[in-house]
């Protein structure tokens, strides 16, 4: 890992602090991340259930989170694809956690997949696989 805990926390606070509204950022390890979004009204859709922007917007951070850990802060390493599979219902006013991990990263792409689980049920909730620019000058923080 280039980056601590302390240190991705705390440039996702400085630099990038709407994230908040997406997630927060639970634990962090080598090529991986974890973010848990405590959901709330704003979270949810018709029938009581975490809507799909809310996901996809939890594994898109989760995956930032995991990135910048393996290659250091680089602002501006950008998601150049996201696909999301909804698997079931989560659980409706509890939180949701994302577990992002890398399977590969490059010179300029990183490849990921995310697992998102709602608290409370033992199988995935949703799984997204996502891509990501790097920039070709790292030293941009």
């Amino acid at each position: 890992m280039k980056v601590s805990f302390e240190e991705l926390n705390a440039f996702l606070v400085d630099h990038f602090p709407q994230g908040a509204a997406y997630g927060t950022l639970a634990d962090l390890g080598d090529g991986w991340a974890e973010m848990v979004l405590e959901v709330d009204e704003d979270h949810l859709r018709p029938g009581g259930t975490v809507s799909g922007p809310a996901m996809m917007a939890l594994a898109d951070v989760a995956m930032y989170a995991a990135l910048l850990g393996q290659i250091g802060l680089v602002p501006l390493a950008v998601t150049t694809n996201l696909n999301i599979n909804f698997l079931r219902k989560p659980v409706a006013h509890v939180p949701i956690r994302a577990r992002a991990s890398l399977l590969k990263v490059g010179r300029t792409m990183a490849v990921g997949d995310v697992f998102i689980y709602s608290e409370g049920l033992k199988e995935p909730v949703a799984h997204s696989t996502l891509t990501y620019s790097i920039p070709p000058n790292r030293n941009q923080n």
